[in-house]
């Protein structure tokens, strides 16, 4: 029992270590991703989600070493949590480095112009931005007015306001399937006349040929 405890809560290395080794790794990470570009955040396809996920794997052992305590698992966490804190709290007080650790929003389309050299600058192909737009409900990139590339990885899509010749269109579009139903009640109710008259006009048949 004692033995069970000791494995639990009894650090396999000095403290200091456990606070150093998430705080690398977390200076690492960020200078990694913003090294690579903003489409690994946006996890455009499988391969930046595998990248993402191996990553993850990858610097496990880097944070808690050859430990496997929970104290050691703790300090680790409040390392993370503590040294996220601190630099969240710096980039909100100073804009520009901010700017410079997140970098800016790019626009890929503007006026419904996607911007080539910008794609390709982020290694993002049409397919994929198209792709993208289609998550968001949009049926091709023809409907989109603007797409940004948020800092963070997110794309973000701008529906294209119809012009006017697209307002009447649609206008008349809806009065054309307006004239069809009537159309169509109109038959119904000939038809229906027709019939009712058809079978008044048997009955009269009927009894002049009864009397």
């Amino acid at each position: 029992m004692h033995d069970m405890w000791k494995d639990m809560f009894v650090l396999g290395g000095p403290i200091l270590e456990k606070i150093l080794r998430p705080v690398i790794v977390y200076i690492f990470l960020i200078v990694g991703l913003r090294l690579s570009g903003k489409r690994e955040l946006a996890q455009l396809n499988p391969f930046d989600l595998i990248v993402l996920l191996t990553l993850s794997n990858t610097v496990q052992n880097a944070i808690i070493g050859n430990d496997n305590s929970v104290t050691g698992g703790i300090i680790g966490a409040a390392s993370l949590l503590a040294i996220n804190y601190l630099v969240v709290r710096f980039l909100y007080d100073h804009r520009k480095i901010d700017q410079l650790v997140e970098g800016r929003a790019d626009v890929l389309i503007e006026d419904g112009k996607v911007h080539e050299q910008k794609l390709k600058r982020e290694l993002i192909t049409k397919e994929e931005l198209a792709a993208a737009a289609r998550k968001q409900g949009f049926d091709s990139l023809s409907e989109v007015r603007q797409c940004v590339l948020e800092p963070g990885g997110t794309l973000s899509f701008t529906a294209r306001k119809p012009d006017t010749e697209d307002i009447r269109h649609q206008e008349l579009l809806k009065k054309f399937d307006a004239l069809t139903q009537e159309l169509a009640q109109l038959r119904l109710r000939r038809y229906n006349f027709s019939r009712f008259a058809a079978r008044d006009n048997l009955r009269v048949t009927v009894g002049e040929k009864g009397e």
